[in-house]
């Protein structure tokens, strides 16, 4: 995604499910199991809501593309 491409940074699931194709579900599980963590891949905002950081997002994705 190109910074062009992009206006904002924090994204609730369901609009980062729709952008990546990941599933909901798959997303919780990255969450729930400690694989993203808060302040790195997502945050939760003051009501609580879940916001993917997309900024994260590509790190965490640049960083399993150098491992490999």
């Amino acid at each position: 995604m190109t910074e062009a491409a992009r206006t904002v940074r924090y994204v609730r699931i369901s609009m980062f499910t729709t952008l990546t194709g990941w599933t909901d579900k798959a997303v919780r599980r990255k969450i729930e199991d400690g694989v993203w963590k808060q302040g790195r891949e997502y945050r939760r905002a003051p009501d609580g809501a879940v916001l993917i950081d997309l900024e994260g997002y590509e790190r965490w994705v640049e960083a399993g593309a150098a491992a490999a």
